[in-house]
C-alpha cells in the first residue's frame, strides 16, 4: 500500500480552519448589520473567499493538474453565467406592463 504525504503541514490547514472560523463570525456580524442593498454583496464576498479557501487548500486545487484547474474555471463560468443571466431576468421584470396588474 503507498503512503500519500501531505503536501501543506499541519500549521497551514490550522490557519485556514481558523480564517474559515473568522469569516463565519463576520458573515454572523455582518448579518445582524443593516447595510442596505449591499447585504447581500458582503455575504456573497464572504462566501466566495470562504469557497476559495476550502477548494484551494482542503480540496488540493492549487496542487492539481492543468485539467482539474480547467474543470474547476469551466464550472466557475457556468456559474457566472447563471448569475448574470438570473440578474438580467430579475432587474427587468417591470420593464413592460402586464395587463391586469
Amino acid at each position: 500500500m503507498q503512503e500519500h504525504e501531505h503536501i501543506d503541514s499541519v500549521a497551514t490547514y490550522t490557519l485556514v480552519f481558523v480564517a474559515l472560523l473568522v469569516l463565519t463570525l463576520v458573515t454572523t456580524l455582518a448579518a445582524s448589520v443593516d447595510l442596505g442593498p449591499l447585504n447581500v454583496v458582503v455575504a456573497l464576498v464572504i462566501a466566495v473567499i470562504k469557497m476559495l479557501l476550502v477548494a484551494l487548500f482542503f480540496m488540493h486545487i492549487r496542487h492539481s493538474t492543468i485539467l482539474m484547474k480547467v474543470v474547476v474555471g469551466g464550472g466557475l463560468l457556468w456559474l457566472a453565467i447563471l448569475l448574470v443571466l438570473s440578474m438580467a431576468d430579475f432587474s427587468t421584470r417591470g420593464w413592460l406592463s402586464v395587463p391586469g396588474k
